[in-house]
């Protein structure tokens, strides 16, 4: 039998942002998953690998390379793929691109945090960082909230204008606070290790969508933006001792691990209680998640190529 290889054009074709959400949220009912990841570097460059297996569903491995010296020799930083394979049989069953899988993952990821915990009828979203991340948040919340308009703002003002020309709903924020006073959503997908997000900036009914910290020593927004929100995370697991966002303010005692209320294994918790309150997601990715969103990729190409929808 030959595996399938998915591309990224190719494998985007069928996909819906909706459809993945809820494929995320089906994904989470069942058992809870089995997680490894394991580094390998080498001077500057570095081999990653982040496991998972849930039962019923399958086993999927994300294979990565990060290379730094690669951009000034013409060659991507990253490169990638993730190998799924039967969970009754092992056998392999697709090969998929790894920027594919993991585009769909971490905006799917926030977005459906943000259509439990957003209140419906926001019409302003603000993306913090014009990068790649920013580019699929865009996406991903245009085919959530469809009469939405957006607001981009970056550190590099151009990187922003560049962003905000590629579709007619955006537009460059020139003053972080006044854009994010102005923003019923604020979602961050930025490189920053220090905050680049204050709470004192904050307004009621706001939801707050935390991408970009994925170490352990950086963060994207500071203490009071903590303390001001009801605070949720995709997976406690792969969050709390984790990623800096949790685990600075845990351990320097501003919050506790209970002071998370759910994560998407408790989805009768992981809800908006009124128009007021503000609410903070903290977006950890996982290969669970790589696992969920790769299924559901493969489960669109073979429609496509059997001939079904």
């Amino acid at each position: 039998m030959t595996v399938p290889f998915i591309p990224f054009e190719e494998g985007q074709q069928g996909l819906d942002w909706i459809a993945l959400t809820e494929a995320i949220a089906r994904g989470h009912d069942r058992p809870e998953a089995q997680v490894e990841d394991v580094f390998i570097r080498r001077g500057d460059d570095t081999l990653l690998n982040r496991s998972a297996w849930i039962d019923g569903m399958g086993i999927a491995v994300k294979a990565c390379t990060i290379c730094p010296g690669n951009p000034a020799q013409g060659r991507p930083l990253v490169h990638g793929a993730v190998n799924l394979f039967d969970d009754a049989t092992g056998v392999l069953e697709a090969i998929l691109d790894f920027h594919l899988v993991t585009k769909w993952k971490t905006a799917g990821d926030s977005l459906l945090a943000a259509r439990r915990l957003a209140r419906p009828d926001s019409r302003t979203i603000l993306i913090v960082g014009a990068g790649t991340v920013g580019r699929s948040l865009i996406e991903a919340y245009s085919a959530g909230f469809p009469e939405a308009s957006f607001l981009v703002w970056n550190r590099t003002a151009t990187r922003a204008a560049d962003l905000a020309s590629e579709f007619p709903h955006v537009r460059v924020a020139e003053d972080l606070p006044a854009a994010v006073a102005e923003a019923d959503i604020v979602s961050c997908a930025t490189m920053s290790s220090a905050p680049v997000l204050k709470g004192e900036w904050l307004k009621s009914g706001q939801h707050v969508d935390l991408i970009g910290a994925y170490r352990p020593d950086m963060r994207e927004a500071d203490d009071e933006v903590l303390r001001r929100g009801r605070l949720f995370v995709d997976a406690r697991a792969t969050t709390i001792g984790h990623i800096g966002e949790i685990a600075i303010p845990i351990a320097e005692g501003t919050i506790t691990a209970d002071d998370i209320l759910a994560d998407f294994r408790n989805p009768s918790a992981f809800c908006r209680n009124s128009e007021s309150e503000i609410t903070i997601f903290k977006n950890g990715g996982g290969a669970h998640l790589d696992l969920m969103v790769s299924r559901y990729i493969l489960e669109v190409w073979n429609a496509r190529w059997s001939g079904g929808s």
